[in-house]
C-alpha cells in the first residue's frame, strides 16, 4: 500500500496534523501494521517537497509546534491518478512456501510436514479473521474477506501440492 497516497486521500477531508493522520490511518488501514510516527512525518516531508501537500498553519503547544497539512491541487490529481491505476496482479510465481517444499524434498525431509504445519497456520489465521469479521464494521468485514479469500487460495494450493507430492518428489530427486 502506498502510505503517501493514503495520507493524501485522508487529507482530502480537510487539513490535519501528523498525529491526526496517523490515528486516522491506523483506525482505517493499520490494524495489523500501524504506522510509526517517523513514517508519517517522513512521508509528509516528501509530499511537501513534491508539492502535493502544503502547510496549512502552525499551532504552538506545550511541546513542539504542531503543523497542519492540507492537500494541494497537484496532490488531488495525484490521488485521482493513483485510484485510476489498477494494481498489478501478484501471481506469486516464486514464493517462500514453494521454496520450503522443494528444499524439504531436496534434503530428504518430509515435505508433508511442511505442508501440514502451513495448513494449520492458515486455518488458525482464518479462524481469527472470521472472529474479527463477525465483530467488525463493514470496512473490517471487507478487509477480512480479502484476507480470507487469499488464505483459501493458499489452502487449495496446499491441498493440490500434497496430492502431487509424489510426482514432485520424483521431479526434484530423479
Amino acid at each position: 500500500m502506498s502510505i503517501g497516497h493514503t495520507l493524501l486521500g485522508l487529507l482530502e477531508g480537510g487539513p490535519r496534523h501528523g498525529y491526526d493522520l496517523k490515528r486516522a490511518y491506523d483506525a482505517r488501514f493499520g490494524q495489523d501494521r500501524p504506522l510509526h510516527y517517523g513514517q508519517v512525518y517522513t512521508t509528509l516531508s516528501r509530499l511537501l517537497r513534491n508539492g502535493l501537500v502544503e502547510e496549512a498553519g502552525v499551532e504552538a503547544g506545550d511541546g513542539p509546534d504542531r503543523k497542519r497539512y492540507s492537500i494541494t491541487d497537484a496532490g488531488v490529481t495525484d490521488v485521482e491518478q493513483w485510484l485510476a491505476t489498477p494494481e498489478p496482479p501478484e501471481p506469486y510465481l516464486q514464493n517462500t512456501l514453494y521454496t520450503k517444499v522443494v528444499l524439504a524434498l531436496l534434503s530428504g525431509r518430509p515435505a508433508d510436514d511442511v505442508l501440514d504445519l502451513q495448513r494449520s497456520a492458515h486455518l488458525a489465521a482464518m479462524r481469527e479473521l472470521t472472529r474479527r469479521k463477525a465483530a467488525g464494521d463493514l470496512a473490517d468485514q471487507l478487509i477480512c474477506d480479502h484476507a480470507l479469500f487469499h488464505l483459501e487460495a493458499d489452502l487449495r494450493w496446499l491441498e493440490l501440492t500434497a496430492a502431487r507430492l509424489g510426482d514432485l518428489r520424483e521431479k526434484v530427486n530423479p
